[in-house]
């Protein structure tokens, strides 16, 4: 378990003054979360760093935030929405997102039923309010797609004018458990047809215990727009692909886009990193360092099933870029 200690906050202080000075990669304090699968952090405006995450229960959207990343592990937590009996939904509450689009806020979820635990769908909640710890939140809003059926894991960038919204979804032929689609959206929370299919579970690697595409996550830098996704079961063979398309391409054209044959970040039982991936990105205090958040456990052998173990831990790593422009997740890097 991490230490809660004033000494541990001055340590982690004095590790970023000391990166900052010496022109160093920022050094983070893993896990900056405990058990808080499909972490997500958003920096605002405001200064803060705003963490949110799926709970173990699956019962609750809780939010929390903190000056810098390291701070986040000692922030309070606020549940900001719970299912009540009225609720449409009220189980298997995943992968929250937060976003601030066009002076509001949006959380993108996914949830159930209760007497239909499986049936899960994109929802968002959204406020106009300026803190989103003491926001009025609206009511859950369906997220509909074209044809429906289980999907989860929506995210949201801008580019060039427009505003597009990835997600996982079982395609239509049920060849596989989801996919990634991308679409322009209308409005924060109505995706606007056509819809493409970004990636499908069709490598040795992406269809280990579940065909699985799921947990998109975007970063643009250097002319290209990269698309991180996360594949198979989640347990240790859970790992990170990657896809890219030029910024200056016709993003809504499958043609665009590339993907790379092999994980990018995946097991290594020699760090007792297991199963890292449904990632996200933000940048780190220094203003500039491009940063990883990611879960994944430190052990192999579960407590239970991969969705019952409740130790999936938020993790953050400053990200390198090679002389192609392309993003390094550090394979052997000891975080």
């Amino acid at each position: 378990m991490a230490l809660h200690s004033p000494l541990k906050i001055l340590l982690s202080v004095l590790l970023l003054l000391g990166a900052a000075f010496a022109g160093a990669e920022p050094t983070y304090n893993n896990p900056i979360v405990e058990q808080r699968a499909d972490p997500w952090i958003h920096r605002h405006s405001d200064g803060y760093y705003y963490f949110i995450g799926t709970v173990p229960e699956f019962n609750r959207l809780v939010l929390r935030r903190a000056k810098t990343i390291n701070e986040l592990s000692q922030a309070n937590e606020k549940t900001i929405w719970q299912p009540t009996e009225q609720s449409s939904i009220g189980i298997n509450i995943w992968a929250p997102e937060l976003h601030y689009i066009d002076g509001q806020w949006v959380i993108y979820f996914a949830g159930a039923p209760v007497e239909e635990p499986w049936r899960i769908r994109m929802h968002a909640l959204t406020t106009s309010d300026a803190n989103p710890l003491q926001a009025e939140w609206s009511k859950p809003i369906p997220m509909h797609t074209p044809w429906d059926d289980f999907s989860l894991d929506a995210t949201s960038f801008a580019h060039n004018g427009k505003r597009y919204l990835i997600w996982a979804q079982k395609d239509r032929e049920k060849k596989y458990n989801s996919a990634l689609y991308m679409a322009e959206l209308e409005t924060p929370v109505k995706i606007k047809e056509p819809v493409i299919m970004l990636t499908e579970p069709t490598l040795d690697w992406e269809v280990v215990g579940y065909k699985v595409n799921e947990g998109a996550a975007v970063i643009k830098k250097n002319g290209r727009i990269f698309v991180t996704y996360s594949a198979s079961a989640t347990d240790h063979n859970y790992a990170m692909g990657l896809l890219w398309a030029d910024a200056d391409a016709d993003l809504m054209d499958p043609e665009a886009w590339n993907k790379m044959p092999e994980p990018v970040f995946y097991t290594n039982e020699a760090l007792k990193r297991y199963g890292p991936g449904h990632n996200g990105f933000t940048v780190a205090e220094d203003g500039k360092t491009d940063v990883l958040i990611y879960h994944a456990r430190d052990y192999k052998e579960l407590k239970g099933t991969p969705l019952t173990d409740p130790n999936r831990d938020a993790r953050a790593r400053a990200i390198e870029w090679d002389e192609q422009g392309f993003p390094v997740f550090g394979q052997s890097n000891n975080d």
